[in-house]
């Protein structure tokens, strides 16, 4: 079908520069591969040397093994990718963790500092590091993935911090939208819901969790990583140049309840 609007010739996407993080697992991974075979060329970003090896190996691109939690490593990560693969213009804020399962009241501050660094500040800086250069392409697109857990509580899970951290980056989309949407550059989130990963993991794994989330989630099929690349590989797109500063929620009908 030569005329179908979802080609990869449609996406806007070729030989674009674009970076994602947290590219070791998950939807990172699937990600970075949505984006190589529709023509991008993708610096993958994360702690796990081994694992990101065999996913340039697989798509391309160039390896950028860096902890993002660890907020001194951040600032050479854009550098790095200008000289391997060229400006970007397009940023995947992709990596995201928790590193407490406290209730709030006993959340402690390292695990509340760390969370924090990682699934927001480490954005933040990496979008003000691509900023430059989007600027002088006279365009750019930057997604963040937030979650659920940023607009609705989720009885049962205790994530106090994970949920302030996710609902900030929607709070950073909306800003930096208006700021740059002088410059064309877009800037939007997606928040997705339960879907296996090495956080929910254990969740599927147990079938007291695993049917709590079915019971939960009005679409009768279970999440997967490549349920959420399509609305990411959408913004990042010129199929969505008129949308900034939204939060895309993908999550089976979770929130619609």
């Amino acid at each position: 079908m030569t005329n179908c609007p979802t080609e990869a010739s449609t996406l806007g996407l070729d030989g674009r520069v674009a970076v994602v993080t947290g590219a070791s697992s998950g939807l990172g991974v699937a990600v970075a591969e949505a984006l190589a075979k529709s023509g991008a060329r993708v610096a993958v970003v994360a702690r796990r040397a081994d694992r990101l090896a065999g996913l340039v190996e697989r798509i391309g691109g160039v390896a950028v093994a860096r902890d993002l939690s660890v907020l001194e490593q951040v600032a050479s990560v854009v550098p790095e990718v200008v000289e391997a693969l060229g400006p970007p213009e397009i940023l995947i804020n992709a990596a995201g963790s928790m590193f407490t399962e406290e209730k709030a009241e006993s959340e402690p501050i390292e695990a509340i500092r760390q969370t924090l660094d990682l699934n927001l500040a480490a954005p933040f800086l990496l979008a003000q590091a691509a900023f430059p250069h989007m600027v002088a392409a006279g365009r750019g697109s930057i997604v963040n993935i937030s979650s659920i857990s940023g607009r609705v509580g989720i009885p049962g899970i205790p994530q106090a911090s994970y949920a302030a951290s996710k609902a900030g980056l929607s709070g950073l989309t909306v800003e930096l939208a208006v700021q740059w949407a002088r410059h064309s550059i877009r800037v939007n989130t997606v928040a997705p819901g339960f879907f296996r990963s090495e956080i929910t993991g254990p969740l599927y794994d147990s079938e007291r969790a695993s049917e709590y989330l079915r019971r939960n989630t009005p679409l009768p099929t279970q999440g997967t990583a490549d349920d959420i690349v399509g609305a990411v590989v959408w913004l990042a797109g010129d199929m969505a140049s008129y949308v900034t500063g939204q939060t895309i929620v993908v999550d089976g009908g979770w929130t619609a309840r």
